[in-house]
């Protein structure tokens, strides 16, 4: 088997790119077989090596690996050249000097549903510069056999004779991808559906070629949680953004892989490797897929808390270095490594731990709100009380912090938030943090006692 992913270097990879490259991945991974990456690069002004290397750095992040070199389309160009000559001289192919006005009024005489025929504006000249070439399409019909929503037939006679190259012999896309793919002795093409009109042409091309053409899948496209076409109001809609927000990749992965296509017993976490074994094209559903992050940063959680304490702390820590905090955790690995025990079942993704926990290294942070309602004058006395309780226990930790204030709720007589929450406010500066105990025990008794005394010193004034 040799498959191939073939990304048009635009821009960032959507995800809906990386399912697709995904697919193709899992089916040469699973057979022992290829995967050709190939960069469709023949829009010059936006095909920057900037671009491409956006698209091979999602890959790499992706741990999609792919077999040999990339393979540049516009390296082939003398190639595709080669194959619009033969055609023309086979008479496959003719060149036209057909405008688009000349095409409506030929539809208007023939009806909408025929097909162009060109041959009044074909020139007997092969030259190039003298009419686009245009690929005659024979009688018949045209099968597009595909492994995901079966056979579609396309009769031939409402399918115009598809331009195949420009005047300056320049090939155009169904051309240049279908003897890229021959070349390449490709044997499955799956990508989306977007590209399910583009088929049958590309089956012209290898019929009058006289070659074999792959099997292909076309996987229906991805959609919000709103059922409407994917794209950035629905959230991340990028690999890149998804890497930025704190994501996993074998998290991404396996969701990825599970938008259109599920195991026989539904599973919801399944393992890279038991992807590769268990995946099969023939089970994506024809529907579309609903992308929805929400379901991808509950499963991301579990791939976050499932590298255990010390394999998140170390993951935690590289992104903080990247995202610029990596000074503030210098020299406080005990402490990262607390946080992050004491974080990790309130967060989803990697991004989630700082502004969460990040008021252990940095002080408490700056929440009018909360602290107008936690540090008021009425909770004020609660606070000192609290203040009194730490302050004599003989051992400062999760257990003794979390007995002592229980019991001096219902020595007050007072409800547990408003007892809790003030001392919360008073450590963190927001009403958001890990728990309240694991939060003071962390911070240490003199930590914890400063704390308390600048936030009762502030509600005073």
């Amino acid at each position: 088997m040799r498959v191939r992913f073939a990304p048009s270097p635009t821009g960032a990879l959507h995800v809906g790119g990386a399912r697709a490259a995904l697919y193709n991945w899992l089916m040469a991974r699973q057979s022992g077989g290829t995967f050709v990456l190939r960069i469709e690069d023949t829009d010059r002004e936006r095909s920057t090596p900037e671009n491409i290397e956006q698209i091979l750095d999602a890959l790499r992040w992706l741990d999609l690996d792919w077999d040999g070199e990339p393979d540049l389309q516009t390296t082939h160009e003398q190639r595709h050249r080669a194959v619009v000559q033969q055609l023309l001289d086979e008479d496959k192919a003719y060149r036209s000097t057909a405008t688009a006005d000349d095409v409506r009024a030929y539809k208007d005489e023939h009806g909408a549903g025929v097909g162009f025929r060109g041959a009044e504006h074909a020139t007997r000249s092969h030259e190039e510069g003298v009419g686009a070439v245009r690929l005659r399409v024979p009688e018949g019909e045209t099968v597009v056999r595909d492994l995901v929503r079966g056979d579609t037939t396309f009769q031939n006679v409402h399918m115009d004779d598809p331009v195949i190259a420009r005047a300056d012999g320049s090939p155009l896309y169904n051309l240049a991808v279908a003897i890229d793919d021959h070349d390449a002795g490709i044997t499955h093409v799956v990508r989306g559906e977007d590209h399910l009109s583009n088929t049958p042409k590309q089956l012209l091309v290898y019929a009058a070629l006289g070659a074999e053409p792959p099997a292909f899948a076309h996987l229906p496209l991805l959609h919000g949680p709103d059922g409407k076409k994917l794209s950035k109001r629905h959230g991340a809609a990028s690999v890149q953004e998804l890497r930025d927000a704190g994501y996993l990749p074998d998290a991404v992965v396996n969701y990825l892989a599970l938008l259109g296509w599920g195991d026989a017993d539904d599973e919801t976490e399944i393992s890279r490797g038991e992807l590769v074994k268990r995946f099969d094209i023939g089970r994506v559903s024809k529907n579309p897929a609903r992308f929805d992050e929400t379901k991808l940063k509950w499963l991301n959680g579990r791939y976050l808390r499932a590298q255990g304490v010390d394999g998140l702390t170390a993951t935690i820590a590289g992104h903080l270095q990247a995202s610029g905090h990596g000074d503030a955790i210098i020299g406080r690995d005990e402490l990262l490594r607390t946080a992050v025990e004491i974080s990790q079942e309130k967060i989803q993704t990697v991004d989630d731990f700082w502004p969460l926990a990040g008021f252990l290294f940095t002080g408490p942070v700056d929440d009018e709100k909360a602290r107008d309602k936690w540090l008021d004058a009425g909770h004020q006395p609660n606070l000192e009380a609290v203040r009194d309780t730490l302050s004599s226990l003989e051992e400062f930790s999760v257990a003794s912090v979390d007995g002592a204030l229980r019991a001096l709720v219902a020595e007050l007589g007072a409800k547990a938030k408003d007892v809790f929450q003030p001392l919360r406010v008073a450590l963190a500066g927001t009403a958001v943090s890990p728990g309240v105990f694991e939060s003071a025990a962390a911070l240490g008794r003199d930590e914890t006692l400063r704390r308390i005394d600048a936030a009762l010193a502030g509600s005073a004034a």
